[in-house]
C-alpha cells in the first residue's frame, strides 16, 4: 500500500503541502455540500413539490366531482395558485420520456405526483426554461399544466456551489501563495549546497523564510566559510609541500650531473623526472583548486581535444561516436583527470578506445584499452595514493583523479573492457536544464 501510493502521491515538497491543505477543503466542502444539497435542499423541495402536485390534484378531484365549473376552477387554479391550466377534452394521452435535470426537483415531483394524482403524466423541464410542463391524463381528455419554475426549484444550489468553489479557491490560492515563498526559500538552500557539492561557490545565500529556514541558512553559509577556509589551508599548506621540494630534487639532480658515469645514473634520472612532473601536476591541481570555476562545458569538443593531445603524445586512440551533451565542470582539472585516465591506458597497452553515453541524468565517459589489465581484486587499491605497481598512475594520479571526479558528483569505476584490458567508466553529472 505504502508503495503503491507513493506513485501517485506528489514528489516535491510544494506539491505535498498544497495536498496537505487540498484534502482538508475538499473534504469540508463535501460535508458542507452533504448538509446544505442532501438533507435541507432536498427538504424544501420535497415540499415544495408536495405543495404543487396537492394543488393540482385538488384542482382535478374538483373538476371531476363538479365538471360543470371545469372553466371557474381553470381560472381560480391560475389566480390563486399561479398555476396555468388548460383542458383538451377527447385529447389522447400519449406518453413521453422525461429529460432529467441537475437538482432533486424533478424526481421530488414525480414522486409527489405519483402519490397525489394516481393518473398516467409527462413531465417536460426542458422546452421552457421558466416554467415546467405538465401532460396529465384525465378521464376525459388531458389537462395540460405550466408550474412556474421558481415554485419547484429554490435555485439556491447555484448561489451556494458558487460561493463554496470561489472561497475554498480563492483560500486555496492564497496559502498556495504563502507556502511557494517558504519552498522557494527551502528550493535555493538546496540549489545552494547542492552547487558547493560539486565544487562550485554558489556564495552566502540570503536567510529568508520561516525561522527554521532562516537558521538552516545561516548555518549552510557558516559551514561553507568552515569549508572554504579547511580547503584554502589544505591546498596551501600541500602546494607548500610540494614547492619545497623542488629545491632537494634540484640538488639531487646536480648531484647526479657531478657523479662519475654509472649504469644505475639514467634509472636515477628517470625517477627524479618522474618525481618532478608528479610535483608540477599536483601544484597545477592545486591552482586549479582554489582559481578556476565551473561553467558549461560542451562533451564533444572536450573529448575531442583530450583524444588529439594523446595522439600527439604517441597514443593510438581511437574516438567512437560521442553523443551531444553539456556538464558544469572546472574544465582545466576534468581535462587532467580524464588525460591521466588516457596516459595510464597509453603507457600499459598497445590502442586506447575513448567513447561517451548518456543516460538519464548522467554523462559516462569510457576509457578503454587492450592492455593486460588489472585483477578486479586490486583495481580498488590503485586509488589509494602512493600504489606502486603495474597499475598505478604517474603524473596525477589516479588519487586526485578521482578526487576531481567526485567533487563533481560523480566518480571513476574501473572493469572488464570488450577490448580485452581495462576500462575506465567516469560518471559525471548532467547539467540541469
Amino acid at each position: 500500500m505504502g508503495r503503491a501510493s507513493k506513485r501517485f502521491l506528489p514528489r516535491s515538497l510544494f506539491g505535498r503541502l498544497m495536498l496537505i491543505m487540498l484534502v482538508p477543503l475538499l473534504v469540508l466542502n463535501g460535508v458542507a455540500l452533504q448538509i446544505f444539497y442532501g438533507s435541507h435542499l432536498d427538504l424544501v423541495s420535497r415540499r415544495l413539490s408536495g405543495a404543487v402536485a396537492g394543488e393540482i390534484g385538488i384542482v382535478i378531484d374538483a373538476m371531476d366531482r363538479w365538471p360543470q365549473h371545469r372553466a371557474w376552477w381553470l381560472r381560480e387554479a391560475h389566480q390563486r395558485f399561479d398555476l396555468d391550466m388548460q383542458f383538451r377534452p377527447n385529447a389522447k394521452f400519449v406518453p413521453r420520456r422525461g429529460v432529467n435535470v441537475i437538482g432533486p426537483a424533478d424526481d421530488d415531483l414525480r414522486q409527489a405526483l405519483a402519490f397525489h394524482l394516481h393518473r398516467r403524466f409527462n413531465m417536460d423541464w426542458t422546452s421552457d426554461p421558466r416554467q415546467v410542463l405538465l401532460h396529465i391524463q384525465l378521464r376525459d381528455g388531458v389537462l395540460d399544466v405550466k408550474a412556474p419554475r421558481k415554485r419547484l426549484d429554490t435555485g439556491t444550489i447555484y448561489l451556494f456551489l458558487s460561493w463554496l468553489v470561489g472561497v475554498a479557491a480563492l483560500m486555496f490560492g492564497i496559502a498556495a501563495w504563502f507556502v511557494r515563498r517558504q519552498v522557494r526559500a527551502i528550493g535555493r538552500l538546496a540549489r545552494a549546497a547542492e552547487a558547493f557539492g560539486l565544487g562550485e561557490d554558489p556564495g552566502l545565500i540570503k536567510p529568508e523564510g520561516a525561522v527554521e529556514v532562516r537558521r538552516a541558512a545561516t548555518a549552510f553559509n557558516r559551514m561553507q566559510e568552515r569549508i572554504r577556509r579547511f580547503l584554502a589551508q589544505r591546498t596551501e599548506m600541500l602546494a607548500g609541500v610540494s614547492h619545497d621540494l623542488r629545491t632537494p630534487l634540484t640538488r639531487l639532480r646536480l648531484n647526479l650531473a657531478m657523479l662519475p658515469q654509472h649504469p644505475d645514473i639514467p634509472g636515477m634520472e628517470t625517477d627524479l623526472d618522474e618525481m618532478e612532473r608528479m610535483i608540477d601536476g599536483y601544484l597545477a591541481f592545486a591552482r586549479g583548486e582554489r582559481l578556476e570555476q565551473a561553467a558549461l562545458v560542451p562533451l564533444a569538443p572536450l573529448l575531442e581535444d583530450l583524444a588529439e593531445g594523446a595522439r600527439r603524445a604517441g597514443i593510438a586512440i581511437t574516438v567512437f561516436e560521442i553523443p551531444s551533451a553539456e556538464l558544469r565542470l572546472r574544465q582545466d582539472a576534468v581535462r587532467r583527470a580524464i588525460a591521466n585516465l588516457i596516459d595510464n591506458a597509453g603507457k600499459h597497452a598497445h590502442s586506447v578506445g575513448l567513447s561517451a553515453e548518456i543516460s538519464l541524468r548522467a554523462a559516462w565517459i569510457l576509457v578503454d584499452d587492450d592492455g593486460p589489465g588489472i585483477p578486479p581484486d586490486q583495481r580498488e587499491g590503485v586509488f589509494r595514493p602512493f600504489e606502486s605497481g603495474a597499475a598505478g598512475g604517474t603524473g596525477l594520479g589516479l588519487t586526485i583523479a578521482r578526487d576531481i571526479i567526485r567533487a563533481h558528483g560523480g566518480d571513476i569505476m574501473l572493469e572488464d573492457s570488450p577490448m580485452g584490458g581495462l576500462r575506465a567508466r567516469v560518471r559525471l553529472p548532467l547539467a540541469e536544464k
